[in-house]
């Protein structure tokens, strides 16, 4: 087994280390909107955890000055300046005193933006050293400057503040634009207005607002040479640079990050720290653009995107190594074309892609990385098979990126999927749209194709149901069937029932499948999988029971059983798993169109509370156990009924259950003695 560990490190610790968070330099920006007192308290401590040093916010001249905004601004500013190096930008008039109504107008009179500054510096001044005059007035959604097409009024109402911030012994950015604009830069140099500015602002949101980009160093030096030309010589900063995940290729998000820490600037700010709640218009209106929903480094519910995870984890060397695992799309002749894994980073799809490398065949692994642990299984195929792998970072939503996996590839098997019960009943729409849309979104790609490949397609037994018409009877450690006919498990006759939406969304994509084959003549098939397990798989208490008993076990936690412990399942080990899809694959022509029930079958069935009393033989204790309620649509029987499968194949499972799960075992110890080295050094 220690030849499948392979002692090598090519990623930094995924355990949380002192290098974890932001670069040294690097700050955020998250608008807080008035009366947002409690979300305001929760993103402090995240962006504390992360490491947060700087931060900037919006302070909005009009809401200021709206009802209860001046309470707001005594709460807020004092409170983020004890977490942060706070850099206020100041923003929109007050409607009352625009040329027009409206936030983004100019105000009739200019000065009183430096009055409002001045107050603010009075009443708030010990907060902050610098402040933002302004942001994008390029934006119509900021400043009109059709009401000031020259931007002599935004010249001179900013100009002035500047003036008289300086006076006040503060420093002053000037407002960023977006997309940058050197001639914009040169008018407000024409007009006298850097010569009270300390800092430059720029901002850019590289392949999600700037189609065509020409990378940061061009900018800057587009900027500074307008600098030098009129003789100033201010600090250049960006204070908002970020990439919306709207399309959920968080991949991408990574590798711009990368790029704007690389950024010649004094500072850089991303944006931003969370999603903008579904609930709330954006400056364009309610979901008009849905690009400003997604640029966050957690989402809206506050869970964390891939950047984010990788941050927390190890900081950006840690984000640099994972994306650096990715690699251009396989450029592939006919007779040479790769085989593509979904989800190929997990751990049935890694040992799968494994198997397939090592017979010299070239696999092109698709995954959104979002199970955290996954990239230390991509890291090892690369190392274990050099070229034969490439990895594709994103998300199946993503139906652009996965025809362009699909259209160089010579077989599919797809297990990208959301896998846990709990988590659709939870958030039922992600649910739906990664496993049945993703699903759907990979069947279209494949149609798609002059010579349409192979699909052989992971589905779950939970299609079935709760099997709550199978009589049982119950014994001292499990749950028995009373039917003798279902002495060899479950078959496919079994109507199907789905339950919870995870059921709902798994069923509705093994029913595609099975119809694009019937309708479209793919050649594809589908599997109604029981409980896998083997090495890579990194278990949690939601999925992946038999490692996660295990991992808890060996780490000394004590292990939550939900219900009585005496439900069933037949166990299957990851080599015959991976065996039965290269077997489907072989016979596809004769398989196609057809689901097929797979798993260890009635000879290496356990009960849950079976399973523990394994492990407690085999580490010589007997992990601690706590119970609680029964969770949604929780099957108490279910085993494998595979006889169909094998009557076309010939496929057995080879791997009975003691054996798999001392081997599991045998590999988790050997990884948390490889990861507590690589610790240590």
């Amino acid at each position: 087994m220690t030849d499948r560990i392979q002692k090598f490190s090519p990623l930094s610790p995924s355990s949380p280390s002192s290098s974890s968070g932001l670069p040294a330099g690097m700050g955020i920006v998250e608008w807080l909107r008035p009366g947002e007192f409690e979300r305001t308290e929760r993103v402090i401590e995240q962006m504390k955890r992360m490491g947060v040093q700087r931060l900037r916010t919006a302070i909005s001249w009009a809401e200021y000055h709206a009802e209860n905004g001046q309470l707001w601004y005594d709460w807020l500013l004092p409170k983020l300046s004890r977490e942060f190096d706070l850099l206020p930008c100041v923003t929109y008039t007050p409607p009352s005193l625009g040329i027009e109504p409206k936030s983004p107008s100019p105000p009739r009179v200019l000065k009183d933006y430096a009055d409002f500054i001045d107050t603010l510096i009075t009443r708030h001044g010990q907060h902050f050293e610098y402040i933002q005059l302004w942001n994008e007035p390029n934006n119509l959604n900021d400043w009109d400057w059709m009401m000031d097409p020259g931007w002599h009024l935004f010249a001179e109402m900013v100009g002035g503040a500047a003036y008289w911030v300086q006076q006040r012994g503060k420093k002053t950015v000037l407002a960023g634009m977006c997309p940058p604009d050197p001639n914009w830069l040169d008018t407000m140099c024409s007009h006298g207005v850097l010569e009270y500015i300390d800092a430059v602002a720029l901002h850019g949101f590289p392949g999600t607002w700037q189609a065509v980009w020409p990378g940061w160093p061009n900018v800057i030096a587009q900027a500074r040479e307008v600098l030098n030309g009129h003789g100033h010589d201010p600090e250049i900063w960006i204070t908002e640079v970020g990439y919306s995940t709207w399309r959920c290729d968080e991949a991408k998000q990574v590798e711009h990050f990368l790029t704007a820490a690389e950024a010649p600037a004094e500072r850089v700010y991303w944006y931003g720290w969370q999603d903008l709640d579904p609930s709330i218009a954006s400056q364009e209106g309610f979901h008009f653009d849905e690009r400003h929903y997604h640029l966050g480094l957690v989402r809206s519910d506050g869970s964390p995107k891939l950047l984010c995870r990788l941050l927390e984890e190890g900081g950006i060397e840690r984000a640099r190594d994972v994306i650096g695992l990715s690699a251009p799309a396989i450029a592939a002749s006919p007779d040479k074309r790769p085989v593509l894994i979904t989800g190929g980073a997990g751990f049935v799809g890694s040992n799968l892609a494994d198997r397939i490398a090592a017979e010299g065949r070239k696999v092109l692994i698709f995954d959104n990385l979002s199970r955290a642990g996954v990239e230390e299984n991509l890291a090892w195929l690369r190392h274990r098979h050099g070229e034969r792998i490439t990895a594709m970072l994103g998300d199946t939503r993503d139906a652009h990126a996965l025809r362009d996996a699909v259209s160089c590839c010579a077989q599919v098997y797809h297990f990208a999927a959301q896998v846990a019960v709990t988590t659709s009943v939870t958030d039922p729409v992600t649910d739906f749209e990664i496993n049945l849309r993703g699903t759907l979104n990979l069947l279209e790609a494949i149609r798609a194709q002059p010579a349409p490949p192979p699909l052989v397609f992971a589905s779950t037994n939970k299609v079935y149901g709760k099997l709550g018409d199978l009589q049982l009877k119950e014994r001292k450690t499990r749950y028995e069937p009373v039917d003798p006919a279902l002495a060899h498990g479950v078959d496919e006759s079994q109507p199907l029932d789905l339950y919870s939406p995870y059921g709902c969304s798994k069923g509705g994509a093994d029913q595609y499948v099975l119809d694009y084959a019937r309708i479209y003549g793919l050649q594809a098939c589908v599997f109604r999988m029981s409980c896998l397990y083997g090495p890579r798989q990194f278990g949690t208490e939601d999925q992946g029971w038999v490692a996660h008993f295990l991992i808890s076990a060996r780490d000394g936690k004590p292990i939550t059983i939900f219900g009585d412990g005496k439900q069933v399942r037949d166990v299957l080990f990851v080599e015959d798993v991976v065996e039965a899809f290269l077997t489907a694959q072989a016979k596809m022509p004769k398989l196609a169109g057809q689901a097929f029930n797979i798993g260890g079958g009635p000879a290496n069935a356990l009960s849950l509370l079976e399973l523990i009393a394994m492990i407690g033989r085999m580490n010589g204790r007997r992990p601690e156990l706590s119970f609680g309620d029964w969770r949604p649509g929780d099957q108490l029987y279910y085993v494998s009924d595979t006889r169909r499968f094998s009557s076309l194949t010939g496929w057995t499972p080879k791997v009975d259950a003691a054996t798999g799960v001392a081997r599991l075992n045998q590999w988790l110890a050997e990884r948390q003695a490889v990861h507590a080295h690589a610790v240590a050094q």
